[in-house]
């Protein structure tokens, strides 16, 4: 079975025209090409099932781009998602008009923010929106606003919280959102505790609704005033100003009340990062008897850099203590607990109370000093 003979000829001219990318609309059987000047359109004429003759449309496409008359190779659908595509062929992606060689271009390490143009005029998509704007290049180019708002538009119709958290830090990243955008995510966050954790994951220093400083924090801010080069004196100061309190009050509330598992485990790799100064030799997998252990033995051997602190802040052993904790959170921590058990929801907490307990305790240890 050949093309007819009119939509043969439509397509060899639009290609012969170099058109940036193509997309073909099932639906109404149509054939669009976008160029420097604008779109081409090309109205198919089938003369068998429409299944059968965009697959033709394709095999047409696929032997022109990339010399092989078989369509998008399904071979290559396995790799491509992992970004593994070489970057000199990316440009080739778009012109197959298919959604998976789009999905390609979206995961590759050479994706430019021109590319994602094109590639958001091919299919625009949630899922692929996110994926672009893990790239540098798309992030701080023209496209990065453009992904951001779609993105916050769609984010009411996203049903499962692991989107929801990764949509609201993707989009929370600077310079992607103005003012107005994060104020109403904030408000919406109040009722949705995945929103917050996107929140824990890429503004931590921003949270909203933050409070006055505390009476503690202007007496370390006095007492470390000489210890700008101390990262754990540092640590303790932004751990107890009014972004820190913002921070610890939403990581809180995430985990008196999280939906999934993976809620609760990026919310651990959240904390570790944040208190990493405290375990400068890198991440553990510890339980949670293994972390309170190594924070006993931490405070009775101190590293010099807390023992300067220390002198200077009468009663805040219990404060690094915890901080010490924190910073080795890690899947390993509710392990005990879960196994490998899926449970999620209200099963899940109970599951996980033995730890939740003590380890919420430790949160609320460094409030207000």
């Amino acid at each position: 079975m050949t093309l007819a003979s009119q939509d043969a000829l439509r397509i060899n001219v639009l290609l012969a025209n170099k058109p940036q990318a193509i997309r073909i609309h099932e639906s109404s059987m149509t054939l669009y090409g976008l160029s420097e000047k604008g779109e081409l359109k090309v109205e198919l004429n089938p003369d068998c099932r429409d299944e059968q003759y965009i697959k033709k449309v394709k095999e047409m496409l696929s032997g022109y781009v990339l010399g092989s008359p078989g369509g998008y190779p399904v071979y290559l659908q396995r790799w491509t998602r992992m970004g593994q595509m070489r970057d000199d062929h990316l440009e080739q992606l778009l012109l197959l008009g298919e959604p998976e060689a789009v999905i390609a271009l979206a995961c590759a390490s050479g994706l430019s923010d021109e590319l994602a143009r094109r590639a958001w005029w091919v299919q625009e998509d949630a899922e692929n929106a996110r994926r672009m704007l893990i790239s540098d290049a798309v992030r701080q180019g023209s496209m990065g606003a453009v992904l951001a708002a779609y993105l916050v538009e769609y984010l009411p119709f996203e049903s499962e919280p692991e989107q929801m958290m990764m949509t609201v830090a993707l989009v929370l990243q600077p310079g992607l959102i103005d003012a107005g955008m994060k104020a109403g995510l904030w408000k919406k966050s109040q009722r949705k505790n995945p929103y917050l954790v996107g929140f824990l994951s890429s503004c931590a220093d921003s949270i909203p609704d933050q409070q006055s400083p505390s009476p503690y924090f202007s007496q370390l801010q006095s007492a470390l005033d000489n210890e700008y080069e101390n990262a754990v004196a540092q640590l303790l100061l932004r751990v107890m100003s009014p972004a820190g309190e913002a921070f610890l009050a939403t990581a809180i509330k995430v985990l008196n009340k999280p939906t999934t598992q993976e809620m609760v485990t990026t919310t651990l790799d959240v904390l570790a990062d944040y208190f990493s100064a405290m375990r400068p030799h890198g991440r553990v997998d510890d339980t949670l008897d293994d972390l309170e252990q190594d924070a006993d033995g931490h405070m009775k051997n101190s590293p010099t850099d807390v023992q300067a602190v220390m002198r200077k802040c009468a009663g805040c052993e219990q404060l690094f203590y915890s901080m010490r904790l924190l910073s080795g959170m890690s899947y390993g921590v509710i392990r005990p607990c879960l196994g490998d058990s899926t449970a999620i929801g209200s099963l899940m907490r109970r599951k996980l109370e033995p730890v939740m307990t003590p380890l919420l305790q430790h949160i609320k240890n460094l409030q207000h000093g």
